[in-house]
């Protein structure tokens, strides 16, 4: 997925930085949305009988959801741009 990554960083002038295998501490927000997903989805799960409209539902929850790591913003907020108040601080 960071096949061209050097690319990617050189046409926005930004740095990427990658986590060490098996090291979750280095990614808490993506092992906090796992354990959200997991509140919908039990590690058990049959993914081949899960609608798309199941996983529409849950999309929409989690990224309607606001996250105290990320100001008390939502990610579609962010994703929209309205990080005002977590810039500030």
């Amino acid at each position: 997925e960071f096949a061209e990554h050097g690319v990617i960083a050189k046409g926005l002038d930004a740095d990427i930085y990658f986590a060490h295998p098996y090291a979750s501490w280095e990614r808490g927000i993506n092992e906090n949305t796992n354990g959200l997903i997991r509140q919908y989805f039990p590690k058990d799960t049959d993914f081949t009988k899960v609608t798309d409209e199941e996983v529409q539902f849950v999309m929409e929850r989690l990224n309607g959801r606001p996250r105290a790591s990320r100001g008390g913003r939502s990610p579609n907020e962010l994703f929209m741009g309205r990080r005002d108040d977590l810039l500030a601080a």
